[in-house]
């Protein structure tokens, strides 16, 4: 006789152990894609959903939503589907990338667990690194958009963090070392730069971006950082890589959209779908 299966715990009900949840989304990913675990989460930001199409063979593609404790992304530009990626690397071995699309941001108002669901699910379902893009604003002329970033430290600007109670996590390098240079043998041009998470919707006035540059920022957007906490939270290494799609506010001679954010995506999407890939097959 079969048994019914367990109900998924709630991931917005504060005595629910999020990474309870998360493992049952890795149970979820296992079942749907066939493929029992991955080795390396890409999260595809603004400006990189078409990076997916060059990382590898797709062996499985899931509703992200149907994924437990994952809703639809309410973004534009921000791809509905998780994927499972075979990626062949030029040693000749081969290693199981998950594709999340479907990026929760802090400023949908889901609570923070949502935003950090993510990347845990990634690490439940095996996975030792993560490499988080983004599309931000530059505070520097010389990068024009379609420049990718890595990034090398982040500010937290939003006033909060994915860790609960008494967790405590050195975030003395937050993003790998080793694997910017992976990412650097790749492409050794690549500039690097702090990104600056500010908690949207709205766009930073001049005076803010101002004031993160004082603070050490090049880039300034909305998602990543808390991500990224989670990530080292969970044991993982971490590559962030940024796609600057515009001059920040005060720095740029034009008022910021977000339509103008997609065409600086499209226009750069092969650029950084190869890179990217490269990078993924080389890690």
């Amino acid at each position: 006789m079969s048994t019914a299966a367990s109900p998924v715990p709630d991931l917005d009900d504060p005595s629910t152990d999020p990474f309870d949840v998360a493992r049952a989304a890795a149970e979820h990913i296992a079942g749907a894609t066939g493929v029992p675990g991955h080795d390396i989460a890409l999260v595809l930001g603004s400006g990189w959903g078409g990076a997916a199409e060059l990382v590898g063979d797709v062996v499985a593609e899931i509703p992200t939503h149907e994924i437990p404790g994952f809703t639809r992304p309410s973004v534009v530009g921000h791809a509905a589907t998780t994927r499972s990626i075979r990626i062949e690397r030029p040693d000749g071995s081969t290693r199981q990338a998950l594709v999340i699309g479907g990026r929760t941001h802090l400023y949908e108002g889901r609570g923070v667990r949502r935003v950090a669901h993510g990347v845990r699910t990634a690490a439940a379902t095996g996975c030792t690194a993560v490499v988080l893009t983004n599309g931000c604003g530059g505070l520097h002329m010389a990068w024009r958009p379609g420049q990718p970033v890595l990034l090398k430290d982040h500010l937290n600007l939003t006033a909060t963090s994915p860790l609960e109670g008494a967790t405590f996590v050195d975030l003395t390098e937050v993003y790998s070392a080793r694997l910017r240079e992976v990412a650097r043998s790749v492409d050794p041009e690549l500039p690097e730069g702090v990104y600056a998470q500010f908690p949207g919707p709205h766009y930073e006035t001049p005076a803010e971006v101002r004031m993160a540059g004082l603070m050490g920022a090049d880039l300034v957007g909305m998602s990543t950082t808390l991500e990224a906490i989670a990530a080292r939270h969970c044991g993982m290494e971490v590559l962030g890589i940024s796609l600057v799609t515009n001059l920040a506010a005060g720095i740029s001679p034009h008022p910021l959209s977000h339509s103008e954010v997609l065409e600086a995506g499209a226009a750069a999407a092969p650029r950084i779908g190869e890179l990217l890939a490269t990078i993924a097959r080389s890690i």
